[in-house]
This record gives C-alpha cells, structure tokens and sequence, in this order.
C-alpha cells in the first residue's frame, strides 16, 4: 500500500497457514457443504456503477489459467476465509482484485518502502507486525475486516471498494482484474451465478404485451457480454445502449431506429413513473432537450432496468430511481 492508513479493530487470530494445491482441493470439497449448511449471501448484478462480471465467455478463464498453484492457493484461503466470516462472494472477488494488483496473489517479504505480504501492507501505518502482515491468514482477515468498514462497499465496482481498502495512488489499476477474479468465484469458489446475471425474470413485472416480453427475454439473455459504442446491430456479440434495445425490439417483430435519440421518437410517451416492463427508458445531459440524450435501457419493472452501460461494464441489470440524474421525465412505449 502507497498511503498511510492506520487501521483499529478486532486483533485476528494468527496461526500457520501454507498456502498449497491442498487449499485448493479443500474449497471444493467444501463448496457444496456449506452452501447447504448456510445460504452464502449473493448480490445482484445491479451495481450502478458496474457489475462484479465474468465479462465475455472466456474473458477472465484465460488469466486465470496462468496462475501458478501458489496464486490458486492464495485465491482458495481467500474464499476459504470468506465463507467461515459468511461474507458474500462480492467480499472474496474485491480481496481477488486487490492481492492480484498488490502482489500478484502472493505473500511476498518485500515492497515498497515497507509494504509487505499479499495485499502489501505497511506495518508502520498500523496494519500489525511484520509477522502478522506476510502471515496470509491474518493479512485475509485483516483485508475484510478494514473492507467492511467501507461505506456502501457492496454497491460500488469491486476495483473501487478494493482501492477504499488499499489507497493506492493508482486506483483504476484494480479493475484490470474483475473479470479473472469472477471466474474464480465460480470455479474454485463452487458459486453457480454468484453475480445474479441469469436469464430469469425472477420477481420482476410479467411483460404486459408478447412483445414486451420477447424484447425482454432476448435483453437479459445479452447480460455479461462486452459493451462497445457502435456496436454492430447485426452480431450478438456485443452492444452499446441502443444497438440492444434495437435487437431485442428486432426480436419481438419491432423495427426501432439506431440512436437512442431517434428511439426517443419511436413510440407513445408516458410519465416515466407509469412505465411498465419493455418500455424504454432515456437519460439525457438537459433533461428538457430531448437533442441531448445520451442513454437508453429497458426498464423491467420491480424498479430495475437492463442496459449496455459504459466501456469496460458487460451488459447488466441494475436498480432505477425516478429521481436519479438526468434521466428524462417520460418513457417510451415501442410500436405504440
């Protein structure tokens, strides 16, 4: 860690951990055990500000298929610690994030200045002696327990809650890493969907018309893949905000323009409190200027909606607030 941070609280437990191929065979075997014995918290694919995500197929398997056993090892007492403190998988894939970007998931006995371990921490700046800080169990424990004390960490992209821990002077760094760190949850952590990004409706709103439903069905069945600006509309491979609103419409036997302000046009209005599942909502810089819109997604109902968001965050879904900045007043109601 590059900043000072003085850190109090509970004093963990240290005792010898090796850090092994054994550690790993330990969470598997573990895995479905004690998901039955006690329901592991998951959190939605809803993150405003960016979904924890597996990103597109493959994307995170092929870093992690370069780890070493040591890495693996380091991932799996990562997990292993998680599940005995019952903290959610978003809480093991922000420790994945930021022990990668620290250390390269491994207890090193150097740093800078006089960083040390897996998440480099300083004993100087109060995060515990030498011993305790390159001992990984104590380092584990010490990382969530600072982790818990950081606002809202639940809600925001887990590279940010991982820099809140670390303060580095380069916070984006820990982003580089989500998509390998979500894989791991689900293959050593033995989490089936842990980012809530399946297919389902759930206990969202039923579709009030067939094609409502059919643009909403093909929507949530996007969910993980890439955001590109410009995506094609003729491949399903990736999206921007319109390219999916305009496939999924495609799907259900609607024709909707390319541009989220031609889509803005594109249907009947209504008060966007009264919106119902399908409709299309729109965010805009004025929210008086309809010329200015720079954003649509679908809202789902149950307060939700479906989007292709920004570079860098897969297709998602996430809560929505009618009060929420610059999005516009009305929705739009397709092929009405």
């Amino acid at each position: 860690m590059k900043t000072a941070l003085i850190i109090g609280g509970v004093v963990v437990a240290v005792f010898t951990t090796v850090i092994s191929t054994g550690a790993i065979t330990s969470v598997v075997e573990q895995g479905q055990a004690e998901q039955q014995a006690q329901a592991v918290s998951l959190r939605s694919c809803n993150a405003s500000l960016g979904p924890s995500s597996t990103g597109p197929a493959g994307s995170g398997a092929g870093d992690a298929a370069g780890l070493t056993d040591e890495q693996r090892g380091t991932v799996a007492l990562i997990i292993t610690i998680g599940k005995q403190r019952n903290l959610s998988p978003r809480a093991w894939q922000v420790a994945i994030q930021a022990g990668m970007t620290e250390s390269g998931l491994r207890s090193l006995n150097y740093g800078d200045r006089d960083s040390l371990g897996i998440f480099q921490m300083r004993p100087s700046m109060g995060w515990g002696s030498k011993l305790e800080v390159t001992n990984p169990t104590y380092a584990i424990n010490k990382f969530y327990d600072v982790l818990q004390t950081v606002p809202e960490w639940e809600q925001q992209r887990p590279g940010e809650s991982a820099q809140d821990v670390e303060r580095s002077a380069f916070p984006d760094r820990y982003h580089r890493w989500e998509s390998m760190a979500a894989h791991l949850i689900g293959d050593l952590g033995q989490v089936e969907n842990f980012t809530g990004c399946g297919t389902g409706f759930g206990n969202l709103l039923p579709a009030p018309t067939q094609a409502a439903g059919g643009a909403m069905q093909f929507a949530l069945g996007q969910q993980g893949k890439p955001y590109v600006w410009g995506a094609g509309t003729d491949q399903q491979g990736s999206y921007d905000c319109s390219s999916l609103m305009l496939q999924s419409y495609r799907s259900a036997g609607i024709t909707l323009p390319r541009t989220s302000r031609e889509q803005y046009k594109a249907g009947a209005l209504l008060p966007v409190e009264q919106a119902q599942p399908g409709d299309l909502l729109f965010w805009a810089y004025d929210e008086s200027n309809p010329a200015t819109i720079h954003h649509v997604a679908m809202y789902l109902g149950d307060g939700k909606i479906v989007e292709a968001q920004q570079t860098g965050v897969p297709v998602h879904i996430r809560p929505v607030s009618w009060t929420e900045g610059e999005l516009m007043n009305q929705a739009v109601r397709p092929g009405v």
